[in-house]
C-alpha cells in the first residue's frame, strides 16, 4: 500500500499542475470520459481537489520517512483522503454535467 502512494500522489499533482499552469481542461469534471460544456468554470475546484489530495499523500510519504509514522495513522489519513477525493470529484462532475429539467 505504501508504494502506491508515490504514483497516485504524482498523478494528482501532475493533473493539478496541468489544469493550473497549462489551462488543460481535459481532466476537469469528467463524466463517462467527457468534460462538461464549460470546463473552465469548474477548473479551479478540480485543480484544488487534486492539489490538496496529492499534497496530503506527498506529506504522508515524507512523514513516514522522517518520523516513522505508524501504519494505522498513515493508512487512516490515506484512506480518508482517497475517499474524500473520489466523492469530491464525483460531486463536481455531476454538478458540471447537470441539466435542468424544464
Amino acid at each position: 500500500m505504501f508504494l502506491g502512494l508515490f504514483p497516485i500522489s504524482y498523478f494528482w499533482l501532475r493533473r493539478a499542475w496541468k489544469i493550473i499552469r497549462y489551462k488543460d481542461y481535459t481532466y476537469v469534471a469528467l463524466k463517462k470520459g467527457e468534460p462538461p460544456k464549460k470546463p473552465k468554470k469548474y477548473a479551479p475546484y478540480s485543480a484544488a481537489i487534486n492539489l490538496i489530495a496529492g499534497s496530503i499523500f506527498a506529506i504522508v510519504i515524507i512523514l513516514i520517512f522522517a518520523i516513522a509514522l505508524p501504519y494505522d495513522i498513515w493508512s487512516a489519513i490515506v484512506g480518508t483522503t482517497l475517499w474524500t477525493k473520489i466523492f469530491a470529484d464525483f460531486f463536481i462532475s455531476r454538478l458540471a454535467h447537470y441539466k435542468k429539467k424544464v
